[in-house]
């Protein structure tokens, strides 16, 4: 988790929303990212997905069934649909997200029973980093905007 949140504090410096995730594979990280929603004019452009794209790219497969992907705060819909997806097999979030997080928090795509995968999930890892640098990032937002 520490280097997802590493890749979150990239995203803090470029003025990102402040989220970063990895994807390992048989115990070695294959991919990272953060989110670049603004560098790239991209709706989509969550870390969640700019790695799940690289770890595909790494291994040759769309498909993720033995890798884990570790990211600072719970996935929106959007990503927690791409996780199912990918059939990635283990998801670690440090932070939960009580407005948008689809992993429990507000909806619960991972572990649909209507999808064809569900996905082996643990929260609150680092909570405390993950949550604070988020909510750093939004308070120098709001000063900014005053």
């Amino acid at each position: 988790m520490q280097e997802a949140l590493n890749e979150a504090e990239k995203a803090f410096e470029e003025n990102e929303v402040s989220v970063g995730a990895v994807v390992v594979y048989k115990d070695k990280i294959i991919a990272r990212g953060h989110n670049q929603v603004e560098r790239l004019k991209d709706p989509t452009a969550h870390a969640e997905m700019l790695t799940l794209t690289s770890a595909a790219n790494y291994l040759g497969n769309k498909w993720l069934s033995e890798a884990s992907i570790y990211v600072t705060i719970e996935p929106c819909s959007m990503c927690a649909g791409a996780l199912v997806l990918s059939r990635i097999k283990n998801l670690y979030y440090g932070a939960s997200d009580p407005k948008t997080g689809a992993c429990g928090s507000v909806v619960n795509i991972v572990n649909n029973k209507k999808l064809n995968h569900r996905i082996n999930v643990k929260s609150g890892i680092l909570r405390k980093e993950c949550g604070s640098l988020l909510s750093e990032f939004f308070k120098k937002k709001r000063k900014k905007s005053l």
